[in-house]
């Protein structure tokens, strides 16, 4: 600092230096720490989002198992829970992948927080047509990303029917551009497995579909 009356040069004393570097320090390890811990609070935030709607999802399949098992017993349209409205349709089983899940009725929002779900319309597994399938790809169609041509999907029906299908292709395509495969007018049976795309993405407002199509054996 430099006086201009005096022309002599004023250094503060060395005390109040250090503690104004010391009171410096502190405030500069405060704001890191209270950077840190915010940073750690909405890491943990969406940790446990993420571990709430995984947990979620497979939770509830427990649940649905129970109602598909009375629904192999005879009953109509067994609810999941009290609350529930949808009921099990089908069971998707990929032996080489070890997925078992049970398929509910009405592809809706709600309904695939829980599970899959077969879309309203299209026809029952087994039948000529095409059975389509759709879940979310970040919990219980992530699977879809490791099925490949030549494997073999089953769905089981309630009645006990059984049906294997052989996958033959996957596609990426836009919504608007979605489409059944145009040999289901032939009388054959196909399954045709629905999530979004990319698997990996965050944004849930893709417009991209991730197909896998199998024909019935």
């Amino acid at each position: 600092m430099h006086d201009t009356a005096s022309g002599v040069f004023l250094r503060p004393p060395r005390a109040a230096a250090a503690r104004g570097g010391a009171k410096d320090a502190d405030r500069l390890q405060q704001t890191a720490l209270a950077v840190a811990l915010a940073f750690a609070v909405v890491g943990a935030g969406f940790l446990g989002k993420g571990l709430y709607i995984h947990a979620k999802a497979w939770a509830a399949q427990a649940l649905i198992h129970r109602a598909w098992d009375a629904r192999q017993a005879g009953e109509p349209a067994p609810r999941p829970w009290p609350w529930a409205d949808t009921h099990p349709v089908a069971r998707l089983r990929v032996p080489e992948l070890a997925v078992d899940q049970i398929v509910l009725a009405g592809a809706t929002g709600r309904t695939l927080a829980f599970g899959p779900a077969q879309l309203d319309g299209t026809a029952r597994a087994g039948n000529a047509g095409a059975t389509v399938l759709t879940g979310h790809r970040d919990t219980h169609f992530a699977f879809l990303r490791r099925l490949d041509p030549g494997m073999t999907v089953d769905v089981e029906t309630p009645d006990g029917g059984r049906h294997r299908y052989r996958v033959v292709e996957r596609a990426v395509v836009h919504r608007d551009q979605a489409a059944l495969p145009p040999e289901t007018a032939d009388g054959d049976a196909w399954l045709v497995l629905a999530t979004c795309w990319p698997f990996d993405a965050v944004d849930p407002g893709t417009p991209w579909r991730y197909l896998v199509t199998a024909k019935m054996m």
